[in-house]
């Protein structure tokens, strides 16, 4: 199975780039579902998300497992994330920006994706994100009132990857984790 590391900081400035293209403030559905889209795409063209999160079929639509623990921890969380430093609790169902994290952790590509996957979904509201999601997302599944994983693999089978592509991703994640744990970087 294919796992990515989750990278708090590079989710948070994720978050963080789709929050200033709607000034500054969105509902929190609305961007776990752009964030979701938006990692899906980046599977899609280069085999790689963006956060490295897990994604969960819920009752609606997928959704980023830490990004959604992220959102839902209350306004003291226990641990202060990097998230937390950036983005507010959610008021009214809105997250906002607190504090601009910059972009250094994103490459001109993956600004681009974010900024397309923001266009192509601007008109919509949570609900019609929803809906949407629902609709064009095969790998999502209704899991009543509780929650299944979606796998990656399974999001790759659907934005047709080929069995070799899906196997090459796996044994190159495999590789960059363990040369990760060998080599760690300083913090």
């Amino acid at each position: 199975m294919i796992f990515f590391d989750y990278n708090d900081t590079k989710a948070t400035q994720d978050a963080a780039a789709f929050l200033k293209l709607n000034n500054g403030k969105m509902n929190y559905m609305k961007l776990i579902k752009l964030l979701y889209l938006a990692d899906r795409e980046a599977l899609r063209q280069w085999g790689r998300p963006l956060t490295g999160d897990c994604y969960f079929s819920m009752k609606n639509g997928p959704i980023l497992s830490n990004v959604l623990n992220n959102i839902s921890h209350g306004k003291e969380p226990k641990m202060r994330s990097y998230w937390h430093e950036h983005i507010s609790h959610p008021s009214s169902y809105n997250v906002s920006l607190k504090r601009d994290p910059g972009v250094d952790e994103l490459s001109r590509r993956e600004l681009d994706l974010i900024a397309s996957i923001d266009k192509e979904y601007k008109p919509y509201d949570e609900w019609q994100m929803v809906d949407i999601c629902h609709k064009i997302l095969p790998e999502w599944e209704d899991p009543g009132r509780t929650s299944i994983p979606i796998r990656v693999e399974d999001i790759l089978r659907v934005v047709h990857r080929t069995e070799r592509e899906i196997a090459v991703i796996e044994e190159e994640t495999t590789s960059i984790q363990y040369c990760d744990s060998i080599f760690p970087t300083s913090a």
